[in-house]
């Protein structure tokens, strides 16, 4: 007896013919037509693109919300470069600034701790450059005003140390303000065993290179004061109002000026 052959109806592929065939058709297409060409990654940006970007919201620094984006951004900067100097000593610098100027103690004491540790990090990879020291130095004094009296008094030799090496490999930074930093040291330490006549002697050093620097000369006419200086005083309290500000350092003199003209009211 002869075996039934399976029936299909015209016009109908069995199923597993129509898999095999939709498989073959799917093969044939994929290879004649050429591969469709991968995005390629974003890069990531480089440390100095990302330091340039820091710098511009830093210079927006009278909002403390760019601040903290451009340290964020400078995080960045040292996690793609960690042996950057630049970026090492400008981490310090801004988290100073928010050290400085934040509102939250816990913000700041976290600010300055971290602006020590990349202070640090900038003297370690450069030794011989004055920005890491100075801002090793900047945070250090920071911290300790925001810790008390007896605190600063045991930071001020490292203080010290530190701004007496800015002054030794370059007297001029930043308009002699490693000068200035030592006179303000010596006001602020009062009855501790702070000198007001060695603060006038740094204060005068550093006016031989910071003319234009209005903070500078704000704290000299206030070492003038602590010694009776009264008309010396004055006399650099009406340079500092006549002066015009810098742009990279409006904030800065802005402030100088409101300080100015309250001890002219007040004391003079």
């Amino acid at each position: 007896m002869t075996p039934k052959r399976p029936h299909f109806r015209p016009g109908l592929v069995p199923p597993l013919s129509f898999f095999l065939l939709f498989a073959l058709l799917s093969s044939s297409s994929s290879c004649s037509r050429p591969a469709e060409p991968t995005a390629a990654p974003p890069q990531a940006a480089s440390a100095p693109e990302l330091i340039a970007q820091a710098e511009a919201l830093y210079a927006q620094r009278d909002s403390l919300e760019r601040v903290r984006e451009a340290v964020a951004l400078m995080r960045r900067a040292r996690a793609a470069d960690n042996q950057s100097y630049e970026a090492a000593w400008k981490l310090s610098k801004f988290n100073y600034y928010l050290g400085e100027h934040g509102e939250d103690e816990r913000l700041r004491t976290e600010a300055f701790r971290e602006g020590l540790a990349a202070g640090e990090a900038a003297v370690a990879l450069d030794p011989n450059k004055p920005e890491g020291h100075f801002w090793l130095g900047a945070n250090l004094g920071g911290r300790a005003k925001l810790q008390g009296p007896i605190y600063a008094l045991s930071s001020v030799p490292d203080i010290r140390r530190e701004m007496e090496t800015v002054a030794r490999l370059d007297e001029g930074f930043q308009g002699g303000s490693a000068y200035m930093a030592l006179g303000q040291i010596e006001l602020e330490l009062g009855v501790l065993g702070g000198d007001p006549k060695r603060a006038v002697e740094y204060l005068e050093k550093g006016l031989r290179f910071g003319e234009t620097n209005t903070m500078l000369r704000l704290r000299l006419a206030e070492a003038y004061l602590a010694v009776n200086r009264d008309e010396d005083a004055r006399r650099q309290l009406n340079e500092l109002l006549k002066m015009k500000p810098n742009p990279d350092f409006a904030q800065e003199h802005k402030r100088a000026v409101e300080e100015a003209r309250k001890i002219l009211e007040k004391r003079l």
